[in-house]
């Protein structure tokens, strides 16, 4: 990271922040005591960032040509979904079926979990998978991805989804987005069902082949603007790991899709390796 400029506390940086996302420059700002701080991932890239800032600071025109549009005015909740449409509105839906689980309960577990739940005399019954897709549930592949079972399950994996989620839709479209999620959270499911659990769910799965391919596109093509802190991959690969030992079990998070989060670790590094090979076209 280099340290490009320092900016008072009370500066207006949001149309600094577009546009460098716009041009692809990576970029990271920090709040230091003296002051807002703007860095560069690729010094490459340094000459670009500072003709924009230049123009910033004389208060011209930002955005690239094509996206020079008059604003539209938009309700403050809708505009998630124009910036980053696959990432907010997978984020809303569990957000919405973590709501719906608090008033229906089970009811909502057993319509989403990736074969049919039933109680048999007393006791749990589960569908094949087999037997699910034939009656034309394939729906059940991905729909785990949107179950979540506490207040902090819910938060982190929303937390990630959208920092690693807009990254990628802003940068590589929403349809490499789409692309990630459909791949990761049925790659992932399916990996945590052939350990032979059924009662499983969450976003980790594309949580983690998220963080595989951002880290994997920042380290092989930094122009493209991605950053991902180098501590935050060493957390969560360290989390991912930490819940795989007895340790994790003793102290209360024994219970977690381990599978779910190496697959989609998987699918994330496997998608970066193969897009990062490809050259980009001039635009």
């Amino acid at each position: 990271m280099y340290r490009v400029i320092l900016l008072p506390h009370d500066v207006d940086i949001h149309d600094l922040r577009q546009a460098l996302w716009a041009h692809r420059i990576g970029h990271l700002f920090t709040e230091e005591a003296e002051g807002q701080v703007l860095w560069l991932v690729d010094p490459a890239q340094q000459a670009a960032m500072q003709r924009l800032v230049e123009r910033w600071q004389r208060g011209e025109s930002l955005m690239p040509r094509e996206r020079r549009r008059p604003r539209a005015s938009l309700p403050a909740w809708q505009v998630p979904f124009r910036q980053a449409p696959v990432t907010a509105t997978a984020l809303a839906l569990c957000l919405g079926v973590f709501a719906v689980m608090g008033v229906l309960g089970d009811l909502v577990i057993a319509a989403l979990t990736i074969v049919p739940v039933g109680v048999v005399k007393g006791q749990l019954a589960f569908g094949s998978l087999a037997e699910t897709l034939a009656s034309g549930q394939v729906w059940r592949l991905l729909s785990p991805a949107f179950l979540h079972f506490g207040w902090m399950h819910l938060i982190f994996n929303m937390l990630w989804l959208w920092f690693f989620g807009r990254q990628v839709e802003t940068l590589h479209g929403r349809g490499r987005m789409l692309t990630l999620l459909l791949a990761a959270g049925i790659g992932g499911n399916l990996a945590q069902y052939a350990t032979g659990t059924v009662l499983f769910g969450g976003m980790s799965g594309v949580d983690f082949a998220l963080l595989g391919y951002v880290w994997l596109m920042s380290r092989r093509r930094p122009a493209d603007g991605f950053f991902v802190p180098q501590m935050l991959v060493v957390f969560m690969l360290g989390w991912m790991v930490f819940t795989m030992t007895d340790v994790a079990a003793v102290v209360g998070f024994g219970n977690v899709a381990n599978e779910a989060h190496v697959g989609g670790l998987v699918v994330g590094l496997v998608l970066g390796w193969y897009h990062s090979r490809r050259v980009r076209s001039p635009r």
